[in-house]
């Protein structure tokens, strides 16, 4: 839509026939963008919606404005005629002609009705206000530009919300049949109660988009074109994310589903061998009491009966194809099951530690008696009472590991003694090893 010359002296012929020529395709362009916001789709949408909110207040405003729009163009198109009408008087105007045309064209010669201008613009009380063309135009300009961001912005958010959020709908749909399928539904595990939300949420959300598409809309920053911005999809990206994690969820079930028998025999794999290692720690410590002599030695646990009892409810879960409960039963004992494994190998480890410092210590003795015959000194007399000694203390029962200890390096001392070396520095009990 165009502007026109502002006022200025009596015009000529020819200025007036521009301006007529000119006045004739800016009457054209707004007729043509009327016509185009009467058919916008945007618009008869409206006209037939049960709307609400901001949109419900902001389309009362705009049909006022679409009415007063046409009740300018109206007039605007009344002078037109009228100054075409004396134009073609005759074929030189007249200097009277020319003032008309003057004044037409140029002064504030349109006429437009107070109840058609409305209050707001007329005045309060005024039964009528004058506008130059010009003025005219810019105050269509305003209503269309002001008509056509209301529309455009309205047909954005309904042509993009609603049928994304249908398409939602149907996968969530789909989604609710296979989580039914698996046992996820409301109140027995939290997929399902998402589920349930989500439904809510997208039905009520389609509703509101419907009835109030502006409160969904998010206007450019700086941009005064008509329906410069935006659909918020703030909301429905939202419960997009949150069907996404209950898929996740659900495959995970299916995951479990699959390979329950599978993941069943690892697990009581790792608990027999959990249980073979106690039952091992505790035959261990009864040696290690019956050859060790001060020494304490770690109390062996049992087995973890909880854990049996929650294998068992596992595998009565995966008889009744409760996959939804079984899943995270499975995922808990795999952790849980791996914490025994280890604990009992540490128990083990504790319970023999005894039985390592003794073979170690035995190993000592042996190497060290072996190195002393490679030099022809295994039948020094002092050499054999200190490893007959230190024998005799290893492989006695008990065991003073203490003592024993004590005695392999006495052996040791003489050794290196008698090989020339220096002597061997004492060493930290089997405490300290």
């Amino acid at each position: 839509m165009g502007v026109t010359d502002p006022a200025g002296p009596v015009m000529d012929r020819d200025e007036v026939d521009r301006a007529l020529a000119r006045l004739g395709a800016e009457h054209e362009a707004i007729e043509t963008s009327l016509l185009a916001l009467q058919d916008h789709a945007g618009r008869r949408l409206l006209e037939g919606a049960e709307l609400t909110g901001v949109t419900k207040e902001r389309w009362a405003a705009t049909e006022a404005s679409i009415t007063l729009l046409w009740a300018y163009f109206d007039a605007y198109s009344g002078a037109l005629r009228t100054a075409r009408d004396i134009r073609a008087r005759r074929r030189w105007s007249s200097r009277e002609d020319l003032v008309e045309l003057t004044e037409l064209l140029r002064g504030e010669s349109v006429t437009v009705s107070g109840a058609a201008a409305a209050p707001a613009l007329s005045g309060p009380g005024r039964l009528s206000q004058s506008f130059s063309l010009a003025t005219l135009v810019d105050r269509m300009n305003e209503l269309y530009a002001s008509g056509l961001d209301m529309v455009v912005a309205a047909d954005a958010v309904w042509s993009a919300l609603p049928a994304r959020i249908d398409l939602l709908a149907a996968e969530l749909q789909r989604t609710r049949r296979l989580a039914h399928s698996v046992g996820v539904r409301p109140g027995e595990h939290p997929a399902g109660d998402d589920l349930e939300r989500v439904t809510r949420t997208l039905t009520r959300l389609r509703a509101e988009v419907i009835s109030d598409p502006l409160a969904f809309w998010l206007p450019a920053q700086g941009s005064s074109a008509p329906g410069g911005g935006r659909p918020d999809t703030t909301v429905y990206d939202r419960e997009a994310r949150a069907l996404d994690e209950v898929r996740r969820e659900i495959d995970a079930v299916l995951g479990v589903r699959q390979d329950a028998e599978q993941r069943l025999i690892r697990l009581r794999d790792v608990l027999s061998r959990a249980d073979r290692t106690l039952a091992e720690a505790r035959t261990a410590r009864g040696e290690v009491l019956a050859k060790i002599a001060a020494t304490e030695v770690p109390v062996v646990s049992g087995p973890p009966t909880a854990l049996q009892e929650q294998l068992a409810e596992a595998a009565e879960y995966r008889r009744q194809a409760r996959w939804h409960r079984l899943s995270p039963l499975l995922e808990s004992l795999e952790q849980k099951a791996e914490d025994e494994l280890e604990r009992a190998r540490e128990s083990l480890t504790a319970v023999t530690a005894p039985l390592a410092v003794r073979a170690e210590l035995r190993g000592r003795l042996d190497a060290y008696k072996a190195k002393v015959a490679r030099h022809g000194l295994g039948e020094d007399p002092l050499l054999v009472e200190r490893y007959d000694a230190a024998r005799r203390m290893l492989w006695s029962a008990p065991c003073d590991l203490r003592v024993a200890e004590q005695s392999v390096l006495r052996y040791q001392q003489a050794a290196a003694e008698l090989l020339g070396g220096s002597r061997v520095p004492e060493q930290g009990g089997p405490e300290g090893r």
